[in-house]
């Protein structure tokens, strides 16, 4: 930050976090320090979620998609509440270890990014 002077940071950070069952707490301050520090720095942020697979169970799941939107919120930064919608549920569009995208997935990854970015670019 203090080297590149961003005008935007995508953050799509946690995922790891959360498969390692890290709590929500944790996640979500280290997600928190990072917004605000780009924000510190002059950035506008704009916040990637994502989701946990259900056998995490529903308390944990839904905690961790809230702290997202939460933190949101809190730092009045855009957000992308779920990076996969829309093909999360398309098998063939993950790797065998079915939590990362292949190549091919790539293209509506970056669709739903730009979708969420472009505002950012055009705003003061």
């Amino acid at each position: 930050l203090e080297v590149h002077h961003p005008k935007i940071v995508v953050l799509e950070l946690g995922g790891n976090d959360g498969l390692r069952a890290l709590p929500i707490s944790q996640m979500s301050a280290n997600l928190a320090k990072m917004v605000d520090l780009s924000q510190q720095a002059g950035a506008k942020v704009l916040l990637l979620g994502m989701r946990m697979p259900p056998n995490y169970g529903p308390e944990y799941t839904q905690e961790f998609e809230a702290a997202y939107t939460q933190l949101a919120k809190r730092y009045r930064t855009a957000l992308l509440p779920f990076l996969l919608e829309g093909f999360a549920e398309k098998q063939e569009l993950f790797q065998p270890d079915r939590i990362h995208p292949t190549a091919e997935a790539q293209p509506l990854i970056a669709e739903r990014v730009w979708k969420a970015l472009a505002p950012l670019l055009s705003s003061p």
